[in-house]
């Protein structure tokens, strides 16, 4: 199994640095400066245990590969991106080979399922930073991050256990998930939080406000009969195998979408986290005021104001208080 990495970021990077790590063959699709770092020099990840490198070839589209039958796809774009990565691997030749949903939110696998037939959701556990080109920092510990994988809608195949036997080892752990949907709607229920941490800080995304967003989308999810399972920090493969640690010398920026306004990348996806709970909450009639707002100032803070970090919480409630009012 030849694996494309399609997002050589934050999750992409980690991940094709440790399968090459383990002598898989891998290919990474990039841009900007990170796209550059690597065609010079190698791929470092950063971890509470050392650090290690790993060069691998990288091109800036799909359409400088030539796919073979027995590729595997792993997009670990933010989900803004999506559309525009699918079209073109359409437009780069792919077909049935498997694709895999390294991303949060759930409607990654929905996109893709209207251009290919053979797509599969991945949970990322995975704590990393990307800010600096060449260069991810991970802290979890002993493995940098745990992964389930199953097949969209549900149920597993050879895939799935392909994949997961190629990743897992010991710098990460992949399982097979029989309900892999029900594991990313339970992530999505911890990331509903990113935007918050992005305004006011980390240290809030277990304050009030946030567990407000978190309450929202398990009543979202319940009105719209879907399950999830608990994938946070309580998870036992959590405590086994990831604790999450500092790496000396360098401060964690973030949640990922922290992450993408230090960046200035220009978008973020608050849309297909608080929005997707915006949306099934419009959708099933229940109430999601919290999202609803998160989802706005997520684009207000990928537009440049306020800027990311900018607010305290009295001026997040208040700013609530004013979109409420409207």
């Amino acid at each position: 199994m030849r694996i494309i990495v399609f997002g050589v970021g934050a999750v992409g990077g980690a991940v094709a640095a440790a399968l090459c790590d383990a002598g898989r063959e891998v290919i990474g699709i990039a841009r900007g400066s990170m796209l550059e770092a690597l065609k010079s020099g190698p791929l470092t990840v950063r971890t509470p245990d050392g650090h290690f490198s790993a060069s691998l070839p990288v091109v800036a589209s799909p359409a400088e590969i030539a796919f073979r039958p027995g590729d595997a796809v792993l997009l670990t774009m933010k989900s803004q991106d999506t559309p525009t990565a699918l079209e073109a691997l359409r437009a780069a030749g792919l077909r049935d080979q498997p694709i895999f949903c390294f991303q949060n939110g759930i409607a990654n696998e929905d996109m893709a399922l209207r251009l290919f037939p053979n797509v599969h959701g991945v949970t990322v556990m995975m704590p990393v930073t990307y800010l600096t080109p060449g260069e991810v920092v991970a802290n979890g510990s002993p493995k940098i991050g745990l992964f389930d994988i199953g097949r969209y809608p549900s149920g597993a195949d050879d895939d799935d256990r392909a994949l997961a036997e190629a990743i897992d080892g010991p710098r990460i752990g992949g399982f097979v998930h029989e309900d892999v949907m029900a594991s990313k709607r339970g992530k999505l229920v911890l990331n509903v939080s990113n935007a918050i941490d992005a305004a006011i800080g980390a240290e809030f995304r277990q304050g009030d406000f946030a567990k407000r967003a978190r309450e929202e989308a398990e009543a979202a999810f319940h009105g719209a009969g879907l399950g999830w399972q608990n994938v946070g920090l309580d998870d036992p493969r959590r405590k086994a195998l990831m604790q999450m640690k500092d790496v000396p010398g360098i401060a964690r920026a973030g949640s990922s979408t922290t992450q993408s306004l230090l960046r200035g990348t220009g978008s973020v996806e608050t849309d297909y986290l608080n929005g997707e709970i915006a949306r099934l909450g419009r959708l099933h009639g229940v109430p999601v005021p919290v999202n609803s707002f998160l989802t706005e100032l997520g684009a207000e803070m990928a537009g440049g104001s306020p800027a990311p970090g900018s607010l305290d919480e009295a001026a997040l409630l208040a700013r609530f208080a004013a979109w409420q009012a409207r």
